[in-house]
Protein backbone atom coordinates (compact mmCIF):
# COMPACT_ATOMS: atom_id res chain seq x y z
CA UNK A 1 0.00 0.00 0.00
CA UNK A 2 1.48 3.00 -0.83
CA UNK A 3 1.75 5.82 1.70
CA UNK A 4 -1.47 8.22 0.22
CA UNK A 5 -3.55 5.39 1.00
CA UNK A 6 -2.22 4.53 4.12
CA UNK A 7 -4.55 5.06 7.31
CA UNK A 8 -2.28 7.31 9.07
CA UNK A 9 -2.18 9.73 6.30
CA UNK A 10 -5.98 9.17 5.24
CA UNK A 11 -6.91 9.85 9.20
CA UNK A 12 -4.90 13.36 8.39
CA UNK A 13 -7.33 14.46 5.92
CA UNK A 14 -10.19 13.15 8.26
CA UNK A 15 -11.69 10.51 6.00
CA UNK A 16 -13.97 8.34 8.48
CA UNK A 17 -16.29 6.41 6.06
CA UNK A 18 -15.07 3.85 3.31
CA UNK A 19 -17.57 2.51 0.86
CA UNK A 20 -16.85 -0.86 -0.45
CA UNK A 21 -18.21 -0.85 -3.59
CA UNK A 22 -19.21 -3.42 -6.53
CA UNK A 23 -21.98 -4.25 -9.30
CA UNK A 24 -24.91 -6.68 -9.27
CA UNK A 25 -25.52 -8.57 -12.71
CA UNK A 26 -27.34 -5.34 -14.10
CA UNK A 27 -23.91 -3.49 -13.46
CA UNK A 28 -25.77 -1.37 -10.52
CA UNK A 29 -23.47 0.34 -7.74
CA UNK A 30 -24.34 -1.59 -4.47
CA UNK A 31 -21.75 -2.01 -1.40
CA UNK A 32 -21.57 -0.94 2.40
CA UNK A 33 -19.39 1.49 4.61
CA UNK A 34 -17.23 0.41 7.20
CA UNK A 35 -15.20 2.49 9.29
CA UNK A 36 -12.23 4.08 7.89
CA UNK A 37 -10.06 1.95 10.24
CA UNK A 38 -10.99 -1.13 8.46
CA UNK A 39 -9.13 -0.24 5.22
CA UNK A 40 -6.56 -2.59 5.82
CA UNK A 41 -8.57 -5.52 6.67
CA UNK A 42 -11.01 -4.99 3.52
CA UNK A 43 -7.82 -5.23 1.47
CA UNK A 44 -6.16 -7.98 3.43
CA UNK A 45 -9.11 -10.90 4.67
CA UNK A 46 -11.62 -8.93 3.01
CA UNK A 47 -15.42 -8.10 4.64
CA UNK A 48 -18.81 -10.51 5.53
CA UNK A 49 -21.47 -9.62 3.69
CA UNK A 50 -25.07 -11.15 2.90
CA UNK A 51 -25.20 -11.42 -0.63
CA UNK A 52 -28.40 -13.47 -0.80
CA UNK A 53 -30.70 -10.21 -2.34
CA UNK A 54 -28.17 -8.95 -5.10
CA UNK A 55 -29.63 -8.75 -8.07
CA UNK A 56 -27.83 -11.90 -10.09
CA UNK A 57 -26.09 -12.97 -7.44
CA UNK A 58 -27.29 -16.87 -6.63
CA UNK A 59 -30.07 -16.83 -3.50
CA UNK A 60 -29.68 -17.70 -0.08
CA UNK A 61 -27.03 -20.27 -0.72
CA UNK A 62 -24.87 -17.05 -1.00
CA UNK A 63 -26.02 -15.60 1.58
CA UNK A 64 -22.11 -15.22 3.20
CA UNK A 65 -19.79 -13.45 0.57
CA UNK A 66 -16.77 -11.70 1.24
CA UNK A 67 -15.65 -8.54 -0.46
CA UNK A 68 -12.13 -7.61 -0.80
CA UNK A 69 -10.84 -4.18 -1.64
CA UNK A 70 -8.79 -3.24 -4.53
CA UNK A 71 -6.25 -0.61 -3.50
CA UNK A 72 -5.49 0.72 -6.86
CA UNK A 73 -9.13 2.27 -7.03
CA UNK A 74 -9.39 3.68 -3.69
CA UNK A 75 -10.44 7.33 -4.07
CA UNK A 76 -11.69 10.12 -1.92
CA UNK A 77 -15.13 11.77 -2.63
CA UNK A 78 -14.25 15.55 -2.67
CA UNK A 79 -17.78 16.88 -1.88
CA UNK A 80 -18.98 14.43 0.60
CA UNK A 81 -15.80 13.47 2.78
CA UNK A 82 -15.90 9.78 2.46
CA UNK A 83 -13.69 7.32 0.45
CA UNK A 84 -14.62 4.52 -1.77
CA UNK A 85 -12.94 1.36 -2.99
CA UNK A 86 -13.95 -1.06 -5.59
CA UNK A 87 -13.07 -4.70 -5.34
CA UNK A 88 -13.83 -8.63 -6.13
CA UNK A 89 -16.48 -11.27 -4.19
CA UNK A 90 -14.90 -14.43 -3.09
CA UNK A 91 -16.80 -17.19 -1.46
CA UNK A 92 -15.04 -20.17 0.71
CA UNK A 93 -11.93 -18.41 -0.05
CA UNK A 94 -12.61 -18.60 -4.07
CA UNK A 95 -13.83 -15.87 -6.86
CA UNK A 96 -17.26 -15.92 -6.68
CA UNK A 97 -18.58 -16.48 -9.88
CA UNK A 98 -21.27 -14.10 -10.29
CA UNK A 99 -19.08 -11.10 -9.71
CA UNK A 100 -18.78 -9.36 -12.70
CA UNK A 101 -15.64 -7.37 -12.10
CA UNK A 102 -13.80 -10.97 -11.32
CA UNK A 103 -14.93 -12.31 -14.69
CA UNK A 104 -13.46 -9.36 -17.07
CA UNK A 105 -10.15 -9.99 -14.15
CA UNK A 106 -10.11 -13.01 -15.32
CA UNK A 107 -10.62 -12.77 -19.23
CA UNK A 108 -7.64 -9.91 -18.28
CA UNK A 109 -5.54 -12.15 -17.23
CA UNK A 110 -6.10 -14.99 -19.91
CA UNK A 111 -5.01 -11.84 -22.69
CA UNK A 112 -2.15 -11.36 -20.41
CA UNK A 113 -0.75 -14.67 -20.45
CA UNK A 114 -0.39 -14.22 -24.27
CA UNK A 115 1.12 -10.46 -23.51
CA UNK A 116 -1.67 -8.80 -24.94
CA UNK A 117 -4.27 -5.86 -23.14
CA UNK A 118 -7.06 -4.27 -24.72
CA UNK A 119 -7.68 -0.82 -24.21
CA UNK A 120 -11.63 0.72 -24.27
CA UNK A 121 -12.31 4.46 -24.55
CA UNK A 122 -16.07 4.94 -24.09
CA UNK A 123 -18.44 7.73 -25.00
CA UNK A 124 -21.57 7.46 -22.89
CA UNK A 125 -24.74 10.27 -23.48
CA UNK A 126 -27.35 10.82 -20.63
CA UNK A 127 -30.33 13.18 -19.91
CA UNK A 128 -30.85 15.54 -17.90
CA UNK A 129 -34.85 16.09 -16.68
CA UNK A 130 -36.63 18.43 -14.42
CA UNK A 131 -39.27 16.13 -12.60
CA UNK A 132 -42.54 17.28 -11.38
CA UNK A 133 -43.50 14.10 -9.78
CA UNK A 134 -45.16 12.27 -12.36
CA UNK A 135 -43.32 11.04 -15.65
CA UNK A 136 -43.85 13.97 -17.37
CA UNK A 137 -40.16 14.61 -17.70
CA UNK A 138 -39.40 18.29 -17.85
CA UNK A 139 -36.07 19.34 -20.47
CA UNK A 140 -33.82 21.94 -18.70
CA UNK A 141 -32.51 22.98 -22.28
CA UNK A 142 -33.63 23.30 -25.65
CA UNK A 143 -29.87 22.60 -27.40
CA UNK A 144 -29.20 20.88 -29.69
CA UNK A 145 -25.94 18.24 -31.09
CA UNK A 146 -22.55 20.96 -30.17
CA UNK A 147 -24.95 23.32 -29.72
CA UNK A 148 -22.75 26.34 -27.84
CA UNK A 149 -22.96 27.62 -24.56
CA UNK A 150 -25.62 30.02 -25.21
CA UNK A 151 -28.40 27.69 -25.65
CA UNK A 152 -27.03 24.61 -23.19
CA UNK A 153 -28.10 25.34 -19.99
CA UNK A 154 -26.53 22.78 -18.30
CA UNK A 155 -23.22 24.20 -19.16
CA UNK A 156 -22.15 24.25 -15.65
CA UNK A 157 -23.51 20.98 -14.63
CA UNK A 158 -21.00 19.56 -17.30
CA UNK A 159 -17.73 22.02 -16.27
CA UNK A 160 -19.01 20.86 -12.31
CA UNK A 161 -18.85 16.91 -13.24
CA UNK A 162 -15.41 17.40 -15.25
CA UNK A 163 -13.79 19.08 -12.97
CA UNK A 164 -15.11 16.12 -10.43
CA UNK A 165 -13.81 13.77 -12.80
CA UNK A 166 -9.80 14.05 -12.19
CA UNK A 167 -11.00 12.91 -8.25
CA UNK A 168 -11.60 9.88 -9.07
CA UNK A 169 -8.79 8.69 -11.87
CA UNK A 170 -10.80 10.07 -14.83
CA UNK A 171 -9.53 12.48 -17.57
CA UNK A 172 -12.35 14.60 -18.98
CA UNK A 173 -11.68 14.71 -22.87
CA UNK A 174 -14.56 16.40 -24.69
CA UNK A 175 -17.94 17.89 -23.40
CA UNK A 176 -20.50 18.56 -25.37
CA UNK A 177 -24.33 19.09 -25.83
CA UNK A 178 -25.88 15.77 -27.59
CA UNK A 179 -28.59 15.88 -30.53
CA UNK A 180 -31.40 15.50 -27.95
CA UNK A 181 -32.79 18.47 -26.34
CA UNK A 182 -31.01 17.93 -22.26
CA UNK A 183 -28.98 15.26 -23.82
CA UNK A 184 -25.54 15.55 -23.17
CA UNK A 185 -21.85 13.86 -23.32
CA UNK A 186 -18.54 13.66 -21.67
CA UNK A 187 -16.00 11.55 -23.17
CA UNK A 188 -12.66 11.06 -21.25
CA UNK A 189 -9.50 9.27 -21.96
CA UNK A 190 -9.24 5.42 -22.57
CA UNK A 191 -8.16 3.29 -19.90
CA UNK A 192 -7.34 -1.07 -20.27
CA UNK A 193 -10.52 -2.87 -19.92
CA UNK A 194 -10.85 -2.96 -16.31
CA UNK A 195 -10.10 0.46 -15.48
CA UNK A 196 -12.82 1.92 -18.14
CA UNK A 197 -15.43 -0.59 -16.66
CA UNK A 198 -14.53 0.71 -13.26
CA UNK A 199 -14.54 4.47 -14.84
CA UNK A 200 -17.97 3.95 -16.54
CA UNK A 201 -19.64 3.23 -12.98
CA UNK A 202 -17.96 6.34 -11.29
CA UNK A 203 -18.64 8.65 -13.93
CA UNK A 204 -22.48 7.61 -13.53
CA UNK A 205 -22.04 8.12 -9.84
CA UNK A 206 -20.37 11.67 -10.59
CA UNK A 207 -22.85 12.98 -12.89
CA UNK A 208 -25.64 11.76 -11.10
CA UNK A 209 -24.58 13.49 -7.59
CA UNK A 210 -23.53 16.63 -9.83
CA UNK A 211 -27.06 16.49 -11.47
CA UNK A 212 -28.98 16.24 -8.14
CA UNK A 213 -26.81 19.11 -6.85
CA UNK A 214 -28.49 21.43 -9.53
CA UNK A 215 -32.02 20.17 -9.35
CA UNK A 216 -32.07 17.56 -11.74
CA UNK A 217 -32.16 14.17 -12.38
CA UNK A 218 -29.60 12.48 -15.00
CA UNK A 219 -30.73 9.23 -16.50
CA UNK A 220 -28.15 6.84 -19.22
CA UNK A 221 -31.61 4.66 -19.50
CA UNK A 222 -31.25 4.00 -23.17
CA UNK A 223 -34.36 5.71 -24.79
CA UNK A 224 -36.10 7.63 -21.98
CA UNK A 225 -38.58 9.39 -24.21
CA UNK A 226 -40.54 7.96 -27.10
CA UNK A 227 -39.35 10.30 -30.67
CA UNK A 228 -36.35 11.62 -29.21
CA UNK A 229 -32.30 10.33 -29.47
CA UNK A 230 -31.66 7.44 -27.33
CA UNK A 231 -28.43 7.51 -24.91
CA UNK A 232 -25.64 5.35 -26.72
CA UNK A 233 -22.22 4.22 -25.30
CA UNK A 234 -20.15 4.15 -28.26
CA UNK A 235 -16.96 2.10 -27.57
CA UNK A 236 -13.53 2.71 -28.98
CA UNK A 237 -11.32 -0.48 -28.96
CA UNK A 238 -7.79 -1.70 -29.79
CA UNK A 239 -5.59 -4.82 -28.94
CA UNK A 240 -1.71 -4.23 -27.79
CA UNK A 241 0.97 -6.29 -27.18
CA UNK A 242 3.34 -4.76 -25.20
CA UNK A 243 4.05 -0.81 -27.03
CA UNK A 244 2.69 -2.39 -30.20
CA UNK A 245 -0.76 -1.53 -31.28
CA UNK A 246 -2.02 -4.74 -33.46
CA UNK A 247 -4.77 -2.81 -34.82
CA UNK A 248 -1.98 -0.97 -37.35
CA UNK A 249 -0.90 -2.57 -40.52
CA UNK A 250 0.90 -1.16 -43.26
CA UNK A 251 -1.37 0.29 -44.99
CA UNK A 252 -4.22 0.94 -42.69
CA UNK A 253 -5.79 -1.77 -40.40
CA UNK A 254 -3.49 -4.82 -39.75
CA UNK A 255 -5.15 -8.71 -40.43
CA UNK A 256 -5.31 -8.98 -36.44
CA UNK A 257 -7.67 -5.73 -36.38
CA UNK A 258 -9.89 -7.42 -39.46
CA UNK A 259 -10.36 -10.58 -37.93
CA UNK A 260 -11.29 -8.99 -34.58
CA UNK A 261 -14.27 -6.85 -36.50
CA UNK A 262 -14.81 -10.43 -38.19
CA UNK A 263 -15.45 -12.21 -34.84
CA UNK A 264 -17.61 -8.83 -33.22
CA UNK A 265 -19.88 -9.50 -36.69
CA UNK A 266 -20.29 -12.96 -36.26
CA UNK A 267 -21.59 -12.67 -32.52
CA UNK A 268 -22.88 -9.30 -32.88
CA UNK A 269 -26.43 -10.75 -32.41
CA UNK A 270 -25.89 -12.86 -29.32
CA UNK A 271 -23.00 -9.91 -27.89
CA UNK A 272 -26.69 -7.67 -28.10
CA UNK A 273 -28.18 -9.47 -24.77
CA UNK A 274 -24.61 -7.75 -23.12
CA UNK A 275 -23.86 -4.31 -24.91
CA UNK A 276 -28.28 -3.47 -25.02
CA UNK A 277 -29.17 -5.60 -21.90
CA UNK A 278 -32.47 -3.90 -21.46
CA UNK A 279 -36.08 -3.77 -22.66
CA UNK A 280 -35.98 -0.75 -23.13
CA UNK A 281 -32.42 -0.91 -25.27
CA UNK A 282 -34.47 -2.28 -27.78
CA UNK A 283 -36.41 1.32 -27.80
CA UNK A 284 -33.14 2.94 -28.96
CA UNK A 285 -32.62 0.26 -31.63
CA UNK A 286 -34.83 1.21 -34.17
CA UNK A 287 -34.63 2.70 -37.24
CA UNK A 288 -34.26 6.59 -37.75
CA UNK A 289 -31.96 7.88 -35.40
CA UNK A 290 -28.13 6.82 -35.54
CA UNK A 291 -28.19 4.06 -33.42
CA UNK A 292 -27.02 0.72 -35.32
CA UNK A 293 -28.94 -1.61 -36.18
CA UNK A 294 -27.67 -3.68 -38.68
CA UNK A 295 -24.89 -5.92 -38.72
CA UNK A 296 -22.08 -3.77 -40.68
CA UNK A 297 -18.78 -1.89 -40.99
CA UNK A 298 -17.14 0.57 -42.62
CA UNK A 299 -14.94 3.09 -42.66
CA UNK A 300 -16.35 6.34 -42.27
CA UNK A 301 -20.52 5.02 -42.24
CA UNK A 302 -22.01 5.75 -38.69
CA UNK A 303 -24.71 3.64 -39.68
CA UNK A 304 -22.87 0.95 -39.39
CA UNK A 305 -22.00 -1.38 -36.70
CA UNK A 306 -18.37 -1.21 -36.39
CA UNK A 307 -16.93 2.28 -37.91
CA UNK A 308 -13.06 2.57 -38.18
CA UNK A 309 -12.24 6.26 -36.86
CA UNK A 310 -9.31 8.10 -39.08
CA UNK A 311 -6.48 8.15 -36.66
CA UNK A 312 -2.50 8.51 -36.90
CA UNK A 313 0.39 6.59 -35.51
CA UNK A 314 -0.53 3.92 -33.35
CA UNK A 315 -4.10 5.70 -32.35
CA UNK A 316 -5.90 2.49 -34.62
CA UNK A 317 -9.33 1.14 -33.12
CA UNK A 318 -12.49 -0.09 -33.93
CA UNK A 319 -15.56 1.84 -32.85
CA UNK A 320 -18.40 -0.25 -31.44
CA UNK A 321 -21.52 1.50 -32.19
CA UNK A 322 -24.31 -0.50 -30.47
CA UNK A 323 -23.51 -0.61 -27.08
CA UNK A 324 -25.74 1.39 -24.50
CA UNK A 325 -25.16 2.91 -21.22
CA UNK A 326 -27.57 0.37 -19.28
CA UNK A 327 -24.57 -2.41 -19.94
CA UNK A 328 -22.69 -4.09 -17.17
CA UNK A 329 -19.75 -3.11 -18.32
CA UNK A 330 -17.57 -5.43 -16.68
CA UNK A 331 -19.58 -8.02 -18.76
CA UNK A 332 -19.75 -6.52 -22.16
CA UNK A 333 -16.45 -6.15 -21.89
CA UNK A 334 -15.60 -9.70 -21.09
CA UNK A 335 -17.92 -11.01 -24.04
CA UNK A 336 -16.39 -8.21 -26.09
CA UNK A 337 -13.07 -9.34 -26.10
CA UNK A 338 -13.62 -12.81 -26.28
CA UNK A 339 -15.62 -12.33 -29.66
CA UNK A 340 -12.52 -10.37 -31.22
CA UNK A 341 -10.38 -13.13 -29.90
CA UNK A 342 -12.55 -15.81 -31.77
CA UNK A 343 -12.21 -13.75 -34.69
CA UNK A 344 -8.85 -13.72 -34.70
CA UNK A 345 -8.15 -17.16 -33.35
CA UNK A 346 -10.44 -18.27 -36.19
CA UNK A 347 -9.47 -16.11 -38.54
CA UNK A 348 -12.80 -14.76 -39.83
CA UNK A 349 -13.15 -12.25 -42.43
CA UNK A 350 -15.43 -9.19 -42.03
CA UNK A 351 -18.26 -9.23 -43.93
CA UNK A 352 -21.13 -6.75 -45.11
CA UNK A 353 -18.30 -3.77 -45.59
CA UNK A 354 -20.31 -0.42 -46.65
CA UNK A 355 -20.07 3.06 -47.15
CA UNK A 356 -23.34 4.13 -47.95
CA UNK A 357 -25.93 4.56 -45.55
CA UNK A 358 -27.78 1.32 -44.71
CA UNK A 359 -30.82 2.90 -43.31
CA UNK A 360 -31.40 4.55 -46.89
CA UNK A 361 -31.12 0.56 -48.59
CA UNK A 362 -34.21 -1.70 -49.47
CA UNK A 363 -34.09 -5.21 -47.75
CA UNK A 364 -33.32 -6.49 -51.30
CA UNK A 365 -29.84 -4.61 -51.71
CA UNK A 366 -28.89 -5.23 -47.73
CA UNK A 367 -29.28 -9.25 -48.57
CA UNK A 368 -27.17 -8.86 -51.75
CA UNK A 369 -24.49 -7.38 -49.46
CA UNK A 370 -25.44 -10.25 -46.63
CA UNK A 371 -26.10 -7.26 -44.01
CA UNK A 372 -27.88 -9.19 -41.51
CA UNK A 373 -30.04 -6.97 -38.31
CA UNK A 374 -29.57 -7.08 -34.36
CA UNK A 375 -32.08 -8.48 -32.77
CA UNK A 376 -35.35 -6.32 -32.07
CA UNK A 377 -36.40 -7.36 -28.50
CA UNK A 378 -34.52 -8.27 -25.35
CA UNK A 379 -36.80 -11.67 -25.80
CA UNK A 380 -34.83 -12.02 -29.55
CA UNK A 381 -31.16 -11.18 -28.10
CA UNK A 382 -31.75 -13.72 -25.14
CA UNK A 383 -32.18 -16.85 -27.63
CA UNK A 384 -29.37 -15.60 -29.63
CA UNK A 385 -27.32 -15.87 -26.54
CA UNK A 386 -28.06 -19.46 -25.79
CA UNK A 387 -27.27 -20.02 -29.54
CA UNK A 388 -23.58 -18.56 -29.41
CA UNK A 389 -21.01 -20.74 -27.21
CA UNK A 390 -18.54 -18.62 -27.13
CA UNK A 391 -20.23 -15.48 -25.70
CA UNK A 392 -22.07 -18.04 -23.36
CA UNK A 393 -18.52 -19.02 -21.75
CA UNK A 394 -17.17 -15.53 -21.87
CA UNK A 395 -19.68 -15.51 -18.78
CA UNK A 396 -18.75 -18.47 -17.53
CA UNK A 397 -20.85 -20.18 -14.71
CA UNK A 398 -22.26 -16.37 -14.29
CA UNK A 399 -24.61 -16.92 -18.03
CA UNK A 400 -27.31 -19.09 -15.62
CA UNK A 401 -27.70 -16.18 -13.25
CA UNK A 402 -27.68 -13.50 -16.48
CA UNK A 403 -30.31 -15.96 -18.27
CA UNK A 404 -32.34 -16.39 -15.49
CA UNK A 405 -32.69 -13.09 -14.38
CA UNK A 406 -32.98 -11.53 -17.92
CA UNK A 407 -35.96 -14.07 -18.32
CA UNK A 408 -37.75 -12.83 -15.40
CA UNK A 409 -37.73 -9.29 -16.62
CA UNK A 410 -38.58 -9.87 -19.80
CA UNK A 411 -41.80 -11.75 -18.24
CA UNK A 412 -42.32 -9.19 -16.24
CA UNK A 413 -42.41 -6.94 -18.80
CA UNK A 414 -44.93 -8.89 -21.03
CA UNK A 415 -47.37 -9.54 -18.28
CA UNK A 416 -47.42 -5.53 -18.10
CA UNK A 417 -47.93 -4.94 -22.02
CA UNK A 418 -50.83 -7.82 -21.42
CA UNK A 419 -52.27 -6.47 -18.38
CA UNK A 420 -52.43 -2.76 -19.40
CA UNK A 421 -53.65 -3.94 -23.55
CA UNK A 422 -50.53 -2.74 -25.39
CA UNK A 423 -49.12 -4.33 -28.50
CA UNK A 424 -45.89 -6.29 -27.84
CA UNK A 425 -44.03 -5.07 -30.60
CA UNK A 426 -44.99 -1.19 -29.58
CA UNK A 427 -41.88 0.94 -29.82
CA UNK A 428 -43.50 3.59 -27.38
CA UNK A 429 -41.70 3.78 -23.61
CA UNK A 430 -43.89 2.08 -21.05
CA UNK A 431 -44.74 3.37 -17.79
CA UNK A 432 -43.25 -0.24 -16.82
CA UNK A 433 -39.28 0.90 -18.25
CA UNK A 434 -39.80 4.56 -16.67
CA UNK A 435 -40.10 3.26 -13.45
CA UNK A 436 -37.44 0.12 -13.55
CA UNK A 437 -34.68 1.80 -15.86
CA UNK A 438 -34.73 5.74 -15.26
CA UNK A 439 -33.39 5.86 -12.35
CA UNK A 440 -30.47 3.15 -12.38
Amino acid sequence: MNEIKSISTIEKRKIRFLQLIFVDINGVPKGMEVPIERYEEAISDGISFDGSSIPGFQGIEDSDLIFKADPSTYTEVPWDGIARVYGFIYKDDRPYHADPRGILKSTIQELAREGLQVYIGPEPEFYLFKKNGSWELQLPDVGGYFDLVTLDKAKNVKREIALYMPYFGLIPEVLHHEVGAGQHEIDFKFSDALGTADNIVSFKYIVKAVAESYGLYATFMPKPIYGMPGNGMHLHISLWKGEENLFVGEDGLSETALYFIGGILKHAKALAALTNPTVNSYKRLVPGYEAPIYVSWGYRNRSALIRIPAYKGKGARIEYRCPDPSANPYLAFAAIIKAGLDGIKHKIEPFAYVEENVYEMDKEKRDKLGIETLPSSLREALDELEKDKVVKNALGKAYRNFKEYKEREWEEYTEYLEKNNIPSETKKVTEWELERYFYI
